[in-house]
């Protein structure tokens, strides 16, 4: 297992109840697989257990969303794909009211895969996430391209054993910064497991 991850210089995000507290960070646990190719629910946890967000399944179509909620059943925000971007597979994370927050552009290689978030965080500071590594393989890095790529979150698929399964799939781990905005992440992450679970259908 990794060591945690730095504190960033200053909170970064559009969630700030979701910032990561704990001066180790935190750590998220996802499926293996988010999104099925049916759709489901299921909820985002700490590595503790406890959860903290909880997702309504959609398959992300060209008018399906995915909806996520906090733990008292607050819709705080909802994931679709953006129509007409011919070269890089795009999605959005929504406000309540509809009006974009985050835009998230996936583009792929033979090997490897590459992502750029933009958004405006909470402090009003224009702020670009960029993904480096393989999403797909053993570990990435989520970096803050305008703090000079500092590593913000980081996925670690071997953060888990086969005995750490939730809803009977493999989990793996998301190690959040602290101060970096927990919901933000698992957003992101929900954006490139879509697009890995699209690929496979061609």
């Amino acid at each position: 297992m990794t060591g945690p991850l730095p504190p960033v210089p200053h909170p970064i995000g559009i969630f700030p109840q979701f910032l990561a507290a704990s001066p180790a960070g935190e750590t998220l646990v996802l499926k293996e697989k988010i999104l099925s190719l049916s759709g489901d629910s299921f909820d985002i946890k700490l590595a503790n257990g406890t959860p903290i967000l909880k997702v309504e399944g959609k398959v992300l179509s060209i008018s399906g969303k995915k909806k996520v909620y906090d733990m008292s059943g607050r819709h705080l925000f909802s994931i679709g794909r953006e129509l007409f971007h011919p070269v890089h597979t795009t999605f959005k994370v929504e406000s309540v009211d509809g009006g974009k927050v985050v835009e998230v552009k996936n583009a792929w290689k033979f090997i490897g895969s590459k992502a750029t978030a933009t958004f405006t965080s909470h402090d009003g500071k224009a702020e670009t996430l960029g993904m480096k590594g393989n999403f797909f393989d053993t570990t990435a890095d989520i970096t803050d391209e305008t703090q000079g790529g500092i590593v913000v979150a980081r996925v670690n698929r071997k953060l888990f054993t086969g005995k750490e399964i939730f809803f009977g799939q493999q989990t793996y781990g998301v190690q959040v910064a602290p101060g970096v905005d927990m919901a933000l992440i698992a957003a992101l992450c929900i954006c490139l497991d879509e697009k890995n679970n699209e690929r496979k259908l061609y």
